[in-house]
């Protein structure tokens, strides 16, 4: 901020840039989170957890996987998102490799960037870096999963 500031007093160029930005970057945030928040709190608070459990518990096996899948496409916000429907994912019951295939398809596969992705390098493109990404994303979640299953990790609460 100081730099800005500074950058602003000196109209230096570069820093006047990065200052609106910056501003760009939290206005789009602020227009996202709070309605992304709300829906975070309406979800833990209208869906049981025995249903979050049945669906994405350690016994879901690839459906859990599959329906995290589907999950991260939609979400939007990116990981700033992903990060608090993780842990309330977790609170809810959902197994450490489904929830780490959820993050790890947050960041992969959701829609608006897919479809900016098709736009630019093809749908042949887009249809291999999923058949490659999302096969090895489940495996090393599954994996990752396990090894801290097997070592008791729990995640903490805040």
């Amino acid at each position: 901020m100081v730099f800005i500031g500074v950058s602003l007093l000196t109209a230096f160029e570069t820093g006047i840039m990065m200052g609106r930005n910056l501003w760009s970057f939290v206005l789009s945030m602020l227009k996202i989170l709070p309605g992304a928040f709300i829906l975070i709190g309406l979800f833990e608070v209208w869906v049981p957890r025995r249903l979050v459990e049945k669906h994405l518990g350690e016994a879901a096996g690839l459906k859990g996987h599959i329906w995290v899948i589907l999950l991260a496409g939609t979400t939007v916000g990116g990981l700033y998102v992903a990060f608090p429907v993780a842990y309330t994912l977790q609170s809810k019951g959902a197994g450490l490799p489904v929830i780490f295939t959820y993050l790890g398809a947050a960041g992969i596969c959701r829609l608006p960037m897919t479809l900016f992705e098709i736009s630019f390098m093809g749908p042949e493109f887009t249809l291999v870096r999923y058949a490659v990404s999302l096969p090895l994303l489940v495996l090393s979640s599954h994996i990752m999963g396990k090894i801290l299953q097997k070592r008791d990790y729990q995640l903490s609460s805040p």
